[in-house]
């Protein structure tokens, strides 16, 4: 008898995704009382990557979605800079 444990992986479902981003989101906009669900959904969603991937590709991951928020919240701030000036 083997006394090894089984560790089950559990499938990133894009509600997992969903959940993860919109909660951000409105942590982004200023709604604090979403701090919370933000954690929750962001920290489920990181276990549950971390089952599935190496640690060089969650790196890789995390520097390309950090790479894409730089980028969005810069086009942002331009438009919004434009729409001011207006």
């Amino acid at each position: 008898m083997s006394n090894q444990l089984s560790t089950e992986v559990e499938k990133i479902l894009p509600e997992d995704i969903i959940n993860a981003l919109q909660s951000g989101y409105r942590v982004f906009r200023g709604e604090q009382e979403h701090f919370d669900d933000m954690v929750k959904h962001g920290s489920s969603l990181l276990r549950k990557i971390s089952q599935r991937f190496t640690p060089v590709q969650i790196i890789v991951g995390i520097a390309v979605l950090a790479s894409v928020a730089v980028v969005a919240i810069s086009k942002t701030a331009e438009a919004l800079e434009d729409h001011d000036t207006q």
